[in-house]
């Protein structure tokens, strides 16, 4: 869990383009970690190709939304996330990726997409068990001062935020209702996948197990496969570049794969 900076300004909706394609041929939905926002992913701009648009989504509750209520669940934040997605004149694919937190969030998206009859064309999920494994934690009741110490030990908040007394008090709400959401998940009865599924966990994390990666497999008809990448839980700090490529070569591939014609200019 981090805490990242406010954007530049304020903007309505859920999503944030990082950089808009018109044009674009698919499109890459970014789900962040849990303290995260969508500004997490600001430096992804200069990787995304220019025939795959990249957009991040803001949870309620943080930077320009802070006055918005959270979703007592992740159940019910995927709802209010998957009725506001953007829609075009002319559909695209659209390739769903969540990391940690944003994993469970972007697969009930997925879900909901799903039984609306709008599969996504494929999810990528980082850094998190499958959804049946997820594991059960009291993190999100500890003191203030308890919770400062459990970031310090997973690393997951960068150290200059931690010493400042008063940023901690401001982002401080924020982790404790994400490990709330995180802690308490179980997956609900409903829509199985049928979109293919891909993992992506780092070697280090302490986070996610092999065989917890590998319980994904239970939650789509479609295809499911396994990246490890050398790191810890944040392994894409290192590895921006080996994830954007494999996103936009996904992103493609369903584009190929796609009966709907590539959007051209007018």
């Amino acid at each position: 869990m981090s805490a990242d900076p406010a954007p530049h300004g304020p903007r309505g909706g859920a999503v944030r383009p990082l950089a808009p394609r018109p044009y674009a041929r698919a499109r890459v939905l970014l789900f962040p970690h849990g303290g995260g926002s969508a500004s997490y992913y600001r430096p992804w701009a200069g990787a995304a190709p220019w025939d795959v648009e990249f957009l991040t989504v803001q949870y309620p509750g943080r930077e320009e939304r802070y006055g918005e209520p959270v979703p007592k669940d992740i159940q019910g934040m995927a709802a209010e996330l998957a009725a506001d997605l953007p829609t075009r004149p002319q559909p695209v694919p659209t390739v769903l990726f969540g990391h940690s937190m944003g994993a469970l969030v972007a697969y009930e998206v997925a879900r909901r997409l799903t039984a609306a009859g709008e599969s996504p064309a494929g999810l990528v999920v980082s850094g998190h068990p499958a959804p049946q494994l997820t594991r059960p934690g009291r993190v999100h009741l500890s003191s203030d001062d308890e919770l400062v110490e459990e970031l310090r030990r997973t690393e997951a908040t960068h150290r200059d935020l931690l010493d400042n007394p008063t940023l901690v008090q401001a982002f401080l709400p924020i982790i404790r209702g994400d490990y709330r959401l995180s802690e308490t998940y179980r997956p609900s009865p409903g829509e199985r996948l049928r979109t293919p599924v891909t993992v992506l966990y780092g070697d280090r994390d302490p986070e996610v197990r092999s065989w917890e990666a590998e319980g994904w497999r239970e939650v789509t008809d479609g295809v499911c496969r396994q990246r490890v990448f050398e790191g810890g839980h944040f392994y894409l700090e290192e590895q921006r570049a080996p994830v954007v490529e494999l996103l936009t070569a996904q992103a493609r591939t369903a584009s190929d794969a796609s009966p709907v014609p590539w959007p051209s200019a007018p």
